[in-house]
């Protein structure tokens, strides 16, 4: 899917790591909301509380799940983060992504 329809976008932005990863909110008629953002080059430290798509628009990665080793990704790849956890992102170039909150 390359566009949504019918939703609501919050204008204020996420900021993280001294702005090194942004995103902004989507919210669906249904409930469920999305963020969309860009993450520029560095490593990054994340905490989930509910269990999350991430999908990967374009850029390449690494990602270290729980209890797992570093794995390559690619744009047009994504990966699932369980609930309550913590990642790790090697960003490599400047990657656009969707996160899903499932």
């Amino acid at each position: 899917m390359s566009q949504f329809n019918n939703v609501t976008i919050t204008k204020e932005a996420n900021i993280y790591f001294d702005g090194k990863v942004t995103s902004r909110t989507v919210f669906f008629v249904d409930g469920s909301k999305k963020t969309l953002g860009i993450m520029l080059p560095g490593a990054y430290d994340f905490n989930t509380d509910s269990k999350e798509l991430m999908e990967i628009l374009s850029g390449d990665l690494e990602i270290q799940l729980p209890g797992e080793s570093w794995k390559k990704i690619s744009g047009g790849e994504s990966f699932e983060v369980p609930a309550n956890s913590n990642f790790k992102l090697k960003i490599h170039t400047v990657t656009d992504y969707c996160c899903s909150y499932l």
